[in-house]
């Protein structure tokens, strides 16, 4: 009963997300009163959960990044925090992300409890809500144009035009739930991963992991919004900034849903990845912005003379807001939590440049001259260890200290395979990786990366490959394993 309490937060965020962000893939059509309202939430809900099951794991990668919440109270308050400031956004008619308020909060608890703030991730995900509208604006007024040509060059019938324009928003309507549902799922339950209580259930079709059983949890959690509470956002979205036909709505829910598709899509990085071309970031983007972008492509491209500037005004100052809000909340929240009602938000994580560190550090080419002065000195979190090394060097570049600070996380742990007997019986792990854990049974360590060479040294099959895109999806089911199993030896799953 405490898990389900403690992912209520979750699940309400998922019901906010739907509520609000239904309007960026169906507001179009129920603005332009083409699909009806509950034909399109069904749609809706339906796709959302498949993306969210199917294809959701591509976007958490950079959000998990960003800040790996560590307890389950602090991962309530967290998706809490960004839910109700996601409701209070909905209560104004003014369409915002998760992505922005999930990103505010994820700060507020990487403050409240001394961790460090990704900075480059927070940059890709930020830039992402810069490049998505643009992008979503460009491809907007380019299918414009095209369906424009279209309708010139082939005189098709008005009744079969209505027809035709009323297939294409369902079409695209559920593409873009299944989009949306794939690219921000992960701000739903993403805060929840490394908490995650549930076991591997084995299914016919393979394993369903922790991660697959919260998101598609999250995933119904966003369809029960789009159903109950969606319909003024999409009204504001699809009738408010300017007055939409049929055509320009189907082309501003095509447009900004192919953006959002692009970046969830992993299959679509290992493509580009294996022709040596540039791929673009798997992160969680703003399907508000998106669909705005589109609009306002749109608008501008047929002169801007019936745009509603003000509201566009309103819907922007609600993008700056809603994660500065989410930001105090959780800051706030996560107090109260802490010394009121007497919950851990987090886990003291140490930080320590052990004699292996030490090593692991030298092997890597990462030397500075005072380094013996901070040997096996502990320190209480990442925040303070990082003014430690600023102080004794300098010279070391934000990257590198970056790269010392995650070496030297401390993490002790005494390898026990009875303890993951039912993820072994459920052939969540092959058996070369079995056989390769049963030779470290008994093995005490202190640090992760100690735990993940030993394996790839006792097994071929725990090895990672080059860091490139097209080895990224191989490593990341390497670490998320490794990451599981030192969670569940430490006694923190």
């Amino acid at each position: 009963m405490s898990v389900l309490f403690f992912l209520s937060s979750g699940l309400f965020l998922g019901w906010s997300h739907g509520a609000n962000n239904a309007g960026n893939v169906f507001g179009t059509a129920i603005g332009s009163k083409m699909v009806k309202f509950r034909t399109a939430a069904v749609i809706a809900g339906i796709f959302m959960i498949l993306g969210s099951a199917i294809s959701g794991a591509g976007a958490s990668q950079t959000l998990g990044r960003l800040g790996s919440v560590n307890e389950i109270a602090g991962a309530f308050m967290v998706a809490l925090a960004a839910a109700v400031s996601l409701l209070m956004m909905t209560r104004f008619n003014i369409p915002v992300s998760t992505s922005q308020t999930i990103v505010g909060s994820i700060i507020g608890w990487n403050f409240f409890s001394g961790s460090l703030t990704d900075y480059e991730s927070l940059m890709k995900i930020v830039s992402s809500w810069l490049v998505a509208p643009l992008a979503s604006a460009v491809l907007a007024v380019a299918l414009y144009i095209f369906f424009r040509f279209l309708l010139t060059r082939f005189k098709i019938h008005l009744l079969q035009l209505d027809m035709y324009t009323r297939i294409g928003l369902i079409a695209v309507g559920a593409f873009g739930s299944y989009s949306l549902g794939a690219n921000n799922i992960a701000n739903v339950m993403g805060v929840f991963v490394p908490v995650a209580p549930f076991r591997p259930i084995d299914i016919i079709a393979g394993i369903l992991t922790s991660r697959d059983q919260l998101f598609i949890l999250g995933g119904m959690a966003m369809a029960a919004g789009v159903l109950t509470y969606s319909y003024k956002v999409m009204k504001t979205v699809g009738q408010s900034i300017i007055p939409l036909t049929p055509i320009t709505a189907l082309v501003a829910v095509l447009s900004s849903s192919t953006v959002l598709f692009l970046f969830s899509s992993q299959d679509l990085e290992l493509l580009l990845a294996s022709h040596g071309l540039p791929s673009i970031p798997l992160v969680p983007v703003s399907s508000s912005q998106a669909v705005v972008g589109a609009i306002i492509g749109i608008g501008l491209f047929q002169g801007g003379r019936e745009m509603n500037f003000k509201l566009l005004g309103k819907i922007a100052s609600g993008w700056v807001t809603a994660p500065v809000m989410a930001c105090i909340i959780s800051f706030v929240s996560l107090f109260i939590i802490q010394n009121v009602f007497s919950q851990p938000v987090y886990r003291d994580v140490k930080y320590s440049i052990t004699s292996a560190a030490a090593q692991k550090l030298h092997d890597e080419g990462i030397t500075f001259s005072t380094m013996d002065n901070l040997v096996e000195l502990e320190f209480r979190n990442a925040a303070e260890f990082k003014y430690a090394l600023k102080r004794y060097a300098p010279e070391l570049e934000s990257g590198t200290i970056m790269r010392v600070i995650r070496l030297s996380q401390i993490h002790p742990f005494t390898v026990n395979d009875s303890i993951v007997s039912f993820e072994i019986g459920q052939n969540v792990f092959s058996e070369g990786q079995v056989m390769a854990l049963h030779t470290l049974n008994g093995k005490k360590y202190r640090h992760v990366w100690q735990f993940a060479d030993d394996l790839a040294s006792a097994g071929d099959e725990w090895k990672t490959k080059p860091d490139i895109p097209a080895n990224r999806p191989h490593n990341n089911y390497i670490r998320i394993r490794i990451d599981y199993l030192a969670g569940k030896f430490s006694g923190m799953r």
